[in-house]
């Protein structure tokens, strides 16, 4: 009887009075630990290696892209034929190109062009994805299906598949090549938020919120959206990576931004032919590549494990 009459406590790292409150009580408990949980998130940022490591390199990068009128020593366009092919030395710190261009200068300016084509590539696949799979998720029935029946079109095309596709269509320039990479990526970003909704939308605090007459606009922006947040983060970092290579790799091609502009994968398409004797005029832009899109798949992958259950620490 007396157990009965009092709320049973479990113990552990993660334990939590456990009640016979109200649904409406539940969602003011969610309310006030809200408070909580970002102070422990900022203690887990700040412990998590993957995402130190990351996101200093990342910021460094960040920083470069922003300074880059103020680092670079030379016109990353200007060419000076009596400099052509020249190694790294003290004047030209990783050397020039078949056209006297200074290779430092080029992948310092190079860091901008990347960073635009991930960030805002990223930007329209979730402007588009994530409303796309709320609506899916939420709602169910023909409009899932309708939804999930266009992004199962789309995936029958592999993403890069897909924007060189676009771009061969429309056209080669910068901007054609950030919307063609952000309407490849549409799909992963549509399913993973249908996923994550489907497994929200049946909680407890959800169907108190349309207990009190919520209307499905503020259910879904309000108690479903925040909540589904954390993969939302991991995956659009990890995808910024993903968007970074696919610029390099169609420009590469020749379907992305057009010569002279100092982008890293046309430098590296410019330096191909010439990776037996002057190595530094492909190595430079391709080491870039890699640091970049490491520093954000670190960067992502500490992110993820801070959100995963399985790896929570008490």
């Amino acid at each position: 009887m007396h157990d009965a009459m009092h709320p049973v406590t479990q113990h552990g790292p993660f334990a939590r009075p456990r009640t016979t409150s109200s649904p409406l009580a539940e969602m003011a408990d969610r309310q006030i630990d809200a408070r909580s949980r970002l102070t422990t998130l900022g203690r887990d940022l700040r412990n998590s290696r993957g995402v130190m490591i990351g996101g200093s390199l990342f910021l460094a990068v960040v920083v470069i892209a922003i300074a880059a009128p103020m680092i670079a020593r030379y016109n990353p366009i200007e060419q000076d034929y009596g400099q052509t092919l020249r190694p790294p030395n003290l004047e030209h710190l990783m050397g020039t190109d078949n056209f006297g261009r200074d290779i430092f200068s080029r992948v310092v300016f190079g860091t901008q062009i990347s960073l635009r084509v991930g960030l805002i590539s990223v930007a329209i696949a979730s402007l588009i994805g994530i409303p796309l799979g709320l609506v899916a998720g939420y709602y169910g029935r023909w409009i899932d299906r309708v939804a999930m029946g266009l992004i199962d079109i789309m995936l029958a095309f592999p993403g890069i598949l897909l924007a060189f596709v676009i771009v061969a269509v429309v056209g080669s320039s910068l901007v054609n090549l950030m919307i063609a990479i952000g309407i490849g990526s549409i799909p992963g970003f549509a399913r993973l938020i249908r996923g994550s909704v489907l497994s929200t939308r049946a909680l407890s605090y959800v169907e108190a919120a349309r207990v009190i007459g919520c209307r499905d606009p503020r259910i879904v922006g309000l108690h479903i959206l925040p909540n589904i947040a954390s993969p939302i983060i991991v995956y659009s970092t990890l995808k910024v990576a993903t968007a970074i290579l696919a610029g390099a790799s169609l420009s590469f091609l020749g379907l992305g931004v057009q010569r002279p502009t100092p982008e890293w994968g046309v430098m590296l398409a410019d330096g191909r032919n010439f990776l037996q004797q002057q190595w530094w005029i492909a190595a430079f832009p391709g080491l870039a590549i890699m640091v970049t899109t490491l520093a954000i798949n670190l960067l992502g992958d500490g992110i993820r494990d801070i959100h995963d259950p399985r790896l929570q620490r008490g």
